[in-house]
Parts: structure tokens; C-alpha cells; sequence
């Protein structure tokens, strides 16, 4: 037993990297001077190196928002063609779907430096062909070509999770606030991108957001894979199921696709409700405020310990998102005003990052050690996959039913997330067993 003067107990992580072994205090310190613990993202980032790649991940994350609003103005404005534009970003969208994670299974097998490097290169190749060929007035479908090959791009949000899984693989609770921290920053980058990239492409040249998100795609992934001590060690023999036939992986893949729906259909919707109020030109700023709200509740989401199963944390914010996305329907139909609307919006998007870093934590503990990548990359095709049809549906109930009706789109999707976690959590047990059977510590 401690004697009374001695301080607690801590809970001590140690990580061993290329370097050395770093030893890590995440128990509640207390900062000199001060009675008060030091917060749990200072705690987080005490680890050595995590700043510097976190850093540079944000950097290269950035233009992630930027190269479809860069893109559909460059080409609109040289072709005259929204539906030109739109065509080439969507193909770039499918492209990325079905390339993402055969480059996460690259970089799980061969290590994050050596894969993400000369994917990256290739990707900024491609984003500079897609401009000289809207810049020389090349034929259409060479746009098409030059956009497919930005599919190339990692998955950087995947790989800095891949980093937080590695280092903090004996602390669960500093793993959730890196998760919710990794959320937040998705829906930072998301929303700061659009409006840079239309900053720059209103202020300078058309050219100018493809240009600027080039190089600080190239300069990020740079500074993010020069942080070798913080990268998990590649597996050359790749171990376990693969991901997508893990049967505890599918409906949680389901539920990405739900999820992503949410978001499509919500972009087009607002933006459709927008027009139709006369104020196209404020739905970027409305929809930010979705971001913006699960940017918030992402962060004060990671502050707190999870309590209860993962499975039964999901459910509830599933269940949190369905209710608070028939806001929008609702204040949209009361009111029939976008200013009535953009609250409404950020209270909703308050249920979305909650919701993200649950089935991303579940994704995590159901991929097989080697594979986190690869497993990480198919949320995300799942989320384009989602994304696409969301947006095809939301511009569908937009044209024959109305704007203001058509915000039952993203709540209907919330509500099928919803009922598929119900359906997988009834029929879970043997899944799981199953699933977990077939995984390597």
C-alpha cells in the first residue's frame, strides 16, 4: 500500500519505436504551480513526435476540401459546364473508391514513407495535368484522365490513426480522445478547405486552389512521413481475415454508407434550399456550420471516458444523430428561411463526430494487426460510396418533391444507420466471436 505522502498511482505507457523506448505518463499530472490535472489532449500530445506528424498531416489534409470546389470552378469557368465539371469529379470520386484501398493495403504491407511518398507524387502529377489541360484546352476526356489519377492519394486521416492505434495500442482511453481529436480535425480541414479554395480561386485565378492544395498536399506528406519513430512498423507477411470479409466489418461498413448519404444528401439539399431562398452564395457558410458543430462536440466527445460497450455507444449516437437530423426537416418546414435553418444545422451536425469516432474505434478493434490501413480505407469508400448516392437521392426529392421536403432525405439516412446498428447488435455475439477468432495480437 502507497504511504500517504507518496503520489498515485499512474498509468505508464511504454511504446517502443525505432528509436528508443519511450515512456509515457498519461495518468493526471498536474502542471507546476497549479492544482489543476493538464487536459487530456495535453496529455495526448506529450507523446514525443506527435506534433510533428500531426502537423504535418493537417497540412496535407487541408486540400482534401479543397480539389473538388478548385476543380468544378476551373473547369466550369474554361468550359462553360457545370455538368462537364461535375462528371469529372464524380469520376475522380469512383476512382478514389476503388484505388484507396489497394494504396492502404500497399502501406500497410510496405510501411507509410516508403507507399504514401510516390502515391502523393502521383497524385499532385495529377492534379497539375488536370490543370494545364483545362489551362491548354486539351479534349474533355483528358480531364477525366488527369483527375482519375489523384485517386491515388492516401488515406491521410487513416494513416495518423494508424499512428495513434500504434503508439497508444495500451491505452484505450488516450486512443479515444486521439480518435476524437483525428474527427475533429476531418471536419476542420472540410470545412476551412472549400472556403480557402474558393478564396483563392475568386481572388487570383481559377488555377489558384488546385496550385496552392498541390503543394501543400506534397509539403504535408512530406513532413508527415519524415516522423519515422511514430510510424507502425509494416507487415511484410500480412496476418488474420482480410477486412472486408470479416462479418463484424459489414455492417459497420453499412453504417459508413448510411452515414455518408447523410452527408451527401445534406450538401445538395441545403444548397437546392439555399437557391431557392435566393441565397445560393451563403449555403457554404450555412453547411460550415454543421462542420462546425461536429468539430465541437468531436472535441468535447474525446474529453470524456467512454463508458459502456462500443457496440451499445454506437447505437446511442446513432440513435442521437437520427433525432437531431430531423431538425433541419423540421425548421425548414416551420420557418421556410435559411437563417431559421443554419441553427438547426449546427445542432444537428453536433451528433455526427460522437457518431464517427464510435464505428471508427470498432473498426479498429475488429481489423486484424497489419490491416489497419486497408480496413481504415474501406470507411472511407464506404463513405464515398454513401456520399455519391446521398447526393444523387438529395438532388432527386430536391427536383420532384421540394427543397424544404427534401431534407427528409438525410434524416431517412440517419434513420437506415440506425436501424442497420440494431439489426447487426441483435445477431452480434457469434459474429464477433467469429470475427475475432481470425485476429492477431
Amino acid at each position: 500500500m502507497p504511504h500517504p505522502t507518496e503520489p498515485s498511482p499512474r498509468k505508464i505507457l511504454h511504446t517502443v519505436t525505432a528509436d528508443a523506448l519511450v515512456t509515457v505518463d498519461f495518468g493526471p499530472r498536474r502542471s507546476a504551480g497549479s492544482s489543476r490535472p493538464s487536459g487530456p489532449y495535453r496529455r495526448l500530445f506529450a507523446l514525443p513526435g506527435t506534433r510533428a506528424f500531426t502537423a504535418g498531416n493537417l497540412l496535407a489534409r487541408l486540400p482534401m476540401g479543397m480539389f473538388s470546389v478548385s476543380a468544378v470552378v476551373m473547369i466550369a469557368g474554361a468550359r462553360g459546364s457545370y455538368a462537364l465539371a461535375g462528371a469529372v469529379t464524380a469520376t475522380g470520386l469512383a476512382a478514389t473508391a476503388v484505388a484507396g484501398p489497394w494504396v492502404a493495403r500497399l502501406v500497410d504491407r510496405y510501411g507509410q514513407a516508403r507507399v504514401a511518398v510516390p502515391a502523393t507524387v502521383t497524385a499532385v502529377l495529377g492534379s497539375l495535368a488536370l490543370l494545364l489541360c483545362v489551362r491548354l484546352g486539351t479534349p474533355d476526356w483528358t480531364l477525366f484522365a488527369a483527375y482519375a489519377a489523384t485517386a491515388t492519394t492516401p488515406n491521410l486521416g487513416g494513416m495518423s490513426r494508424a499512428r495513434w492505434a500504434h503508439l497508444l495500442r495500451a491505452d484505450p482511453d488516450a486512443l479515444h480522445t486521439a480518435n476524437s481529436f483525428e474527427q475533429a480535425a476531418d471536419e476542420l480541414c472540410f470545412m476551412l478547405g472549400p472556403v480557402l479554395a474558393s478564396f483563392l480561386t475568386g481572388t487570383f485565378f481559377p488555377e489558384a486552389g488546385t496550385l496552392v492544395g498541390a503543394v501543400l498536399l506534397l509539403s504535408g506528406m512530406l513532413v508527415f512521413t519524415a516522423q519515422r519513430a511514430t510510424e507502425p512498423p509494416p507487415r511484410v507477411t500480412r496476418t488474420g481475415t482480410e477486412p472486408l470479409r470479416l462479418p463484424s466489418l459489414l455492417p459497420l461498413l453499412a453504417c459508413f454508407v448510411a452515414t455518408g448519404a447523410v452527408f451527401g444528401s445534406m450538401e445538395v439539399v441545403t444548397i437546392a434550399f439555399a437557391d431557392a431562398q435566393g441565397h445560393r452564395s451563403a449555403a457554404g457558410a450555412v453547411l460550415a456550420l454543421q462542420a462546425a458543430g461536429s468539430c465541437a462536440a468531436g472535441l468535447v466527445y474525446g474529453a470524456l471516458k467512454p463508458t459502456g460497450g462500443a457496440e451499445r455507444r454506437l447505437t446511442s449516437c446513432l440513435l442521437a444523430m437520427a433525432a437531431l437530423m430531423s431538425l433541419p426537416l423540421l425548421a425548414a418546414r416551420a420557418v421556410d428561411s435559411l437563417w431559421a435553418l443554419a441553427p438547426a444545422l449546427l445542432v444537428a451536425g453536433m451528433a455526427t463526430a460522437p457518431t464517427m469516432v464510435t464505428a471508427m474505434a470498432l473498426v479498429q478493434d475488429h481489423t486484424p494487426e497489419g490491416r489497419l490501413n486497408e480496413g481504415m480505407s474501406l470507411v472511407v469508400t464506404a463513405l464515398l460510396t454513401g456520399i455519391a448516392g446521398g447526393s444523387a437521392v438529395g438532388g432527386w426529392a430536391a427536383d420532384h418533391v421540394s427543397p424544404t421536403g427534401a431534407f427528409a432525405a438525410p434524416a431517412a439516412a440517419a434513420l437506415v444507420a440506425l436501424l442497420v446498428s440494431t439489426a447487426s447488435r441483435i445477431a452480434s455475439p457469434s459474429r464477433i466471436a467469429s470475427s475475432n477468432s481470425g485476429r492477431t495480437h
